[in-house]
Parts: C-alpha cells; structure tokens; sequence
C-alpha cells in the first residue's frame, strides 16, 4: 500500500512541478499565481508510532495471559488505548513546546523595524467563533477559529481571495506584519499556496479585480518569491528563495518591509528576501489583498495582522525631540514577556544608547483598555521592568542609566473602539531624562 501512495505522489509531482521560475503563469485577472506543489510524503509523527507501539504491545501481552476471561481482556484494552491517548497527547505538548522555544537572542541578525504608526490591525478577537470576520471580504469562504497549538483567534482561510476593509491608505513607506499557519492539520502531504498582494489602485477597485499596479509575495512553506506589474504588465519577478521552517503547522512569523521600491521579507528571524527595485517608481500601494490556495481540506490560518507608517526616526526622537514612542517592542498576550521579533528595535535603542553614554531615560509601558485596570496597571509596570532588563542582559546598557514605570491603560493616544486602535495604545515610551 505504501508503495502505491509513493506511486501516486510521484506522478502527482511530475504533474505539477514548476519547470525554471514560478512566474511563469498570470491567470486572466492579470494575478500570479504560485501553483508549486510539494508532495512530499512526511514520516508520521513520533506520537503516533509511539502510540501505535504501545497497542501493538497490549495485543501481545494480551495473547499471551491465556487464563485471562473476558472482563480482564477488555480492561487491558482500555488500558492500552488510554496510554496511546497520552502518549499522542505527550507528542504534541513536546510539539507545542518546541513551537515557543524561540528566544531574543535567536533574533540577533533581526534588523526590521516595524513603523511607528499602526494604521491597520487585526487579531479577529472582535469575532465569534465560526462566523467569517466581520471586516473582510471574500470570494471564497474561511471563519475565525482557535487552534490547539498557539493562543487567540485565527482566520481559516479556504481557497479564494480575501481582503480587510482598510481605510486609511498606505503610503511609499510602510511595514506589513502577520502570523501564518500553513495548515491546520498534519496530513501526509503538504500543498498550500499563499500570496499577499499590495495593490496601487483607484477606491472603486473591488477584490479580484484585474491588478495593473502593485506587487505580491507568495510563500508555499519552503520557498517564498515576489512580482510585480506595471500598466498590467510584469514589471519584475524575483527567484525562489528558500526558508526554514519545522513543520506545515509551525507559525510563521512574516515581516515585511516597503520603501518606495524595494521590498524586504522576513520569515521568523530570517531575511529571506531583499529587492531594491521590486515596485515600478512612482507606484504607492494602497489596498491589500490575501490569496490562499488548499488542498486536502487542510487551510492557511492568519492572525496578528498589523501595517504600520514608516520606519521610525529612533535617534532624532530621543535625542533631539526627548520622547520616542515604539510600537515595536511585543509582548505575548497578558504577558511581560517580550517577543524575539521586538530584537530589531530593541537593538536600534541600544545603539542610540550606547553611541549617548550619558543618557539616561525612562521606559513607560502602557495597555489598552481590555480587562481590569488594576491588573493592567500592574502589567504595564512589569513590561517596562523586561524592557529595562533585556537592554542590560542582551545590549549591554548599564541599568543605572534607565528607570521604568507604567500607566496602564489611563493614558490613550487613540479611543480603545477597534483592534487597529488598541494596538495604537500598546505601546512602550522613552522618555530622556
């Protein structure tokens, strides 16, 4: 049997292997399309063999206590299937644990820097379970669910296009973040499609129309590439670069990085891609668009998507103007425990620091308005303490030359009313004292 399902995965690859680079197709929308197929048949997982093992074992055992009657029998069956329970259940612990075991320090050649005005944010935690988000479009299907391996909501997405209703427009300088599962469940192949698309287009422009001006990333789990158009045609296409990653069901983290032309990507801590004249001059992106192409039932989750204006002007805003706000610096959820993809702007207030030795400043975490004041009160002071502790532990900068404090939620820059201006008030200030 096994040899029949390698059979069939082979001509399935023949069938659907790209032959030189992935461009080589646009569909009659004008939109590139990433049809890469990987159909790799993965080794089961060592829960299941060891579950399988332990069954294999009680059967034995079972066979060979002939004196045993019937009643006896079905309790060692029992037995046998509540170990092959938690021997699967101990598998994926082992696996969530090897999912979070990314620290600061892993991030050390991180330089992205998210902008430091968050004009677009979503967590679909607004939305209930199983409905579609309330502020996107499709034409497809998807729904806001949870998973077993990571915490908040996320947004299934089935095979079609989506896009958020975004109202304010990007400009020439912004970064794009967000949190991608491939898969929601292990299966023996993998053979997922994801293309983000920043589009230059007029308000009218509705989701799957034609793209004349913009650019996408796709990513297919192992190898992420990026085009472009101009006046509908093809302006640039890039080469397949390879990343790493664990499984179809590990997060990735996608950061990436629009100066006028160039396009930077990041997956996790790496830099996967960097092209400097990527985008036509003179074309700002103003809409964005998701593409999710799945096979086999299995369907891309996304979560924690955030555009952000520019890169900020670390230096000039301590330095000279006295105050820089930072919405780069995250923290798991109800946590004081700072994310490895803060690394890069964590650096960037180190090297100000470091080149000012006689500065000293202030850090003040702040919160949105969600849960008990007096809880994120104290959450603030504690995200500010970690801030405080890892510029010391990691960078170098004595601790004397930084005191700390937190306001919670009392002091908003924008209402607490959408996700987009909440994570505007999430944020941690440096005050130079």
């Amino acid at each position: 049997m096994k040899t029949i399902l390698i059979a069939i995965a082979t001509i399935l690859t023949m069938t659907f292997s790209h032959t030189g680079n992935i461009f080589g197709q646009i569909d009659m929308k004008g939109k590139l399309r990433d049809k890469s197929i990987d159909r790799v048949n993965q080794s089961a997982d060592e829960g299941i063999d060891a579950g399988m093992n332990a069954t294999e074992d009680g059967v034995k055992n079972s066979t060979e206590k002939k004196d045993k009657d019937k009643d006896d029998s079905k309790k060692d069956d029992d037995n046998a299937k509540k170990k092959d329970e938690n021997s699967q259940q101990s598998s994926s612990n082992d696996k969530q644990a090897s999912t979070q075991q990314a620290s600061l320090t892993s991030y050390s050649k991180f330089d992205f820097i998210p902008g430091d005005k968050v004009m677009f944010f979503e967590d679909f935690m607004q939305d209930a379970l199983a409905d579609f988000p309330a502020l996107w479009n499709t034409d497809g299907s998807g729904e806001v669910t949870t998973t077993n391996l990571y915490p908040g909501n996320w947004f299934k997405m089935v095979s079609g296009n989506f896009m958020p209703e975004i109202t304010i427009p990007f400009n020439e300088n912004f970064t794009f973040e967000c949190d991608l599962i491939f898969k929601d469940a292990p299966t023996s192949y993998s053979s997922e499609g994801f293309d983000i698309y920043f589009v230059s287009a007029a308000p009218e422009w509705k989701l799957g129309n034609e793209i004349a001006n913009g650019c996408v990333v796709t990513l297919n789990g192992t190898d992420a590439g990026a085009a472009s158009w101009q006046d509908g045609a093809v302006f640039f296409e890039s080469q397949r670069m390879h990343y790493k990653t664990t499984d179809m069901t590990t997060k990735l983290r996608l950061s990436i990085w629009i100066q006028k032309q160039r396009l930077r990507l990041y997956v996790n801590e790496t830099k996967v891609l960097d092209l400097p004249r990527l985008i036509a001059p003179g074309i700002t992106c103003n809409k964005l668009e998701f593409n999710s192409s799945s096979f086999e039932g299995n369907n891309s989750l996304l979560s924690n998507v955030r555009i952000a204006y520019g890169a900020p002007d670390t230096r000039n805003k301590l330095m000279t103007e006295g105050k820089l706000v930072t919405h780069g610096i995250l923290f798991d959820v109800n946590s004081d425990k700072i994310k490895p993809e803060s690394y890069g702007t964590l650096k960037d207030i180190a090297a100000v620091l470091t080149d000012n030795a006689g500065v000293k400043i202030k850090i003040i975490g702040y919160t949105d308005s969600d849960g008990d004041d007096a809880k994120n009160l104290d959450l603030s002071k504690r995200r500010a303490a970690s801030v405080k502790a890892e510029l010391t532990k990691t960078f170098g900068i004595d601790a004397s030359r930084m005191e700390t404090d937190g306001k919670g939620e009392t002091q908003p820059i924008a209402p607490n009313d959408t996700p987009s201006n909440k994570a505007q008030n999430r944020r941690v200030e440096l005050i130079k004292l």
